[in-house]
């Protein structure tokens, strides 16, 4: 009997010690960065990175490299030259990505186009040119349906404009006169429920939405800044040929 369990013993002996330097570095550069960078950002993450002898630092969706002893901090991309992968483009958008099931929809004001099929959401300040640029990118599109959540987070009165689209009784009417015609939403009745909006910040932050607007695909991927309505055609048909 005794023999039998020598091989198993042996392996899980094994396992333990390749566990523990991983730990052991973790521990390392968490200590050395914390005391040789005492204003840094909350580190979410600490991993081996593809590269040997390499370790990824995850801040959020943000990405940086050090070596197993905190010493050096290397800010930048890694690419796999062989295989020809941006290994570090492709890790950001890993972590970007978002459950498109998951999204709170009644959240947001939502409009389509013919039958709707292909679905986007889209975090939105009412303020936002690009925002508005996009918005009438979509207008000529097929068989969208739009999901936009209202996030102000440009400043002024972008609170005040959010509340008033939210809370007019065509919501996504007043939306879409505004972006599309610069016409002014009445003015918030008093005792709107614009739990909404905070909702939609918080989500925004949590998802790690930092400019507007946002575009995410039902792939779960998500497009940075305003794209033109031909370039989110390519990424939809793409993303779902049949739907297209």
């Amino acid at each position: 009997m005794l023999h039998r369990l020598l091989p198993t013993a042996a392996l899980f002996t094994a396992l333990v010690a390749a566990a523990f330097p991983a730990q052991a570095n973790e521990a390392a550069i968490r200590k050395a960065i914390a005391e040789r960078m005492p204003n840094a950002p909350k580190i979410d993450e600490i991993r081996p990175a593809p590269m040997p002898g390499l370790w990824e630092i995850r801040i959020g969706n943000e990405i940086r490299y050090t070596d197993p002893t905190g010493t050096y901090l290397i800010e930048g991309e890694l690419i796999d030259l062989k295989a020809k992968k941006n290994l570090t483009e492709e890790r950001v958008t890993q972590l970007n990505r978002i459950d498109f099931a998951s999204l709170p929809l009644k959240d947001a004001l939502v409009w389509k186009t013919g039958t709707g099929k292909r679905r986007i959401a889209v975090f939105a300040d009412p303020n936002c040119g690009y925002c508005k640029r996009f918005e009438k990118g979509l207008q000529d599109m097929k068989d969208v349906t739009v999901y936009t959540f209202l996030i102000p987070i440009l400043g002024g009165d972008s609170p005040d404009k959010s509340r008033a689209i939210w809370c007019a009784k065509d919501s996504t009417a007043t939306w879409q006169a505004w972006m599309l015609k610069g016409e002014q939403p009445p003015k918030a009745p008093a005792g709107c429920d614009d739990g909404a909006i905070e909702r939609n910040l918080a989500l925004s932050r949590k998802i790690h939405v930092n400019g507007t607007p946002a575009i995410l695909l039902e792939d779960g991927n998500r497009i940075p800044g305003a794209v033109s309505a031909v370039e989110l055609e390519r990424r939809l048909q793409a993303l779902n040929p049949s739907k297209s």
